[in-house]
């Protein structure tokens, strides 16, 4: 009897682990609780890793990439990813084909290819529509914690029409011969027939990352989001990181420059203030002794985070500025601070471009 109970639940088990489908959290390297943002951040590494055309000798390649769109395409939809994680991928609303309907790869990456290059993409030269440059602006916290936006980019894409038009157009050699022993060779054009095709203007949704540590003008290229080429590929669509002023920061490398404003009491009797940062964290500062306008403080690794590798940080540079009283001070005031400070007086002219006191 006991045996029979046991069969059962090894038969239920297979029959639950089945319907299961594939695990998405796993394929993708995150755990169930991950955010949006490192959904797809997490898709585009392994996009970039897993695709098969970097893959040639592995003979699963195919097979783990599609796993891999299936996954961002479920778990980056709300509604796909709750009825994902109720009763598993059976759950999931599959499009006529049987397959997941979207391109996730391509609306991050472009048509045909990554964003970056080896070298030429083919082995013989063809024609190529022009580059299409776009600045985006980003601001400093959005390159301080990385994000993801969406580009809206209206091309004009190849579509068939009727009739066919003179294509792959070329200059070649024609010989003539004019009489006995005489001929002229003259250099005409030839024109092959194709099918016609019209421009039809098509909208398209891009996902671009802005990647934690990007610097002003660094680029990030789409393959084949440029302007058309009737006889050839498209050009490509780059997009070129423009550093946004900041109110409270300013950038410079890896490291952050700031300003405090400080009353002069502070300045003489010390302080103690919070500096909140680019991702909401506050930086603590105190100093129980005086401090002089100018003067600088340094507060290592509360710089930016470096692009190429994220676990390096630069140097926060903090200058104070020190507000004096524009109201001025009786006599017993005068003398109450000089009793308080005991300082000789100090008249030092010197060239302060030149030399540092």
């Amino acid at each position: 009897m006991r045996g029979s109970v046991w069969s059962l639940f090894l038969v239920i088990c297979c029959i639950s682990l089945s319907q299961a489908g594939r695990d998405f959290y796993k394929i993708l390297g995150v755990s169930k609780s991950a955010s949006l943002h490192e959904i797809k951040k997490a898709y585009r590494k392994n996009a970039k890793e897993l695709h098969p055309d970097k893959n040639r000798d592995d003979p699963s390649a195919d097979a783990k990439f599609k796993d891999l769109g299936a996954a961002y395409e479920v778990l980056s939809d709300e509604e796909k990813r709750k009825k994902y994680d109720r009763c598993g991928e059976e759950c999931v609303t599959k499009d006529e084909s049987g397959g997941f309907g979207m391109d996730p790869f391509s609306s991050f990456f472009g048509d045909f290819g990554f964003g970056f290059h080896s070298g030429g993409r083919t082995e013989r030269e063809v024609a190529k529509g022009g580059d299409v440059v776009m600045n985006l602006e980003a601001t400093l916290e959005e390159l301080y914690v990385g994000n993801f936006v969406e580009l809206v980019r209206n091309k004009p894409v190849a579509r068939p029409a009727s009739g066919t038009r003179k294509c792959n157009c070329r200059q070649e050699m024609v010989t003539r011969q004019l009489g006995p022993g005489r001929f002229q060779m003259t250099q005409q054009q030839v024109c092959d027939d194709c099918p016609n095709v019209k421009l039809v203007n098509e909208e398209r949704t891009l996902e671009f990352e802005i990647e934690v540590g990007m610097v002003e003008g660094q680029e990030y290229r789409f393959i084949g989001e440029g302007e058309p080429h009737i006889d050839g590929e498209p050009g490509d669509l780059i997009v070129k990181i423009k550093q946004a002023p900041h109110p409270r920061f300013e950038r410079k490398g890896d490291d952050l420059y700031t300003n405090v404003t400080l009353s002069l009491q502070d300045a003489l009797v010390g302080f103690e203030l919070d500096i909140l940062h680019l991702d909401g964290h506050k930086v603590h500062i105190t100093r129980d002794k005086p401090i002089w306008p100018g003067a600088r403080i340094r507060k290592k690794d509360e710089g930016m985070r470096n692009y190429s590798n994220n676990n390096v940080m630069g140097t926060l540079y903090i200058t104070f500025d020190v507000q004096f009283p524009k109201e001025g001070f009786s006599d017993e005031q005068k003398q109450a601070l000089k009793d308080i400070l005991q300082q000789q007086s100090v008249s030092k002219v010197y060239n302060g471009l030149r030399y540092q006191q």
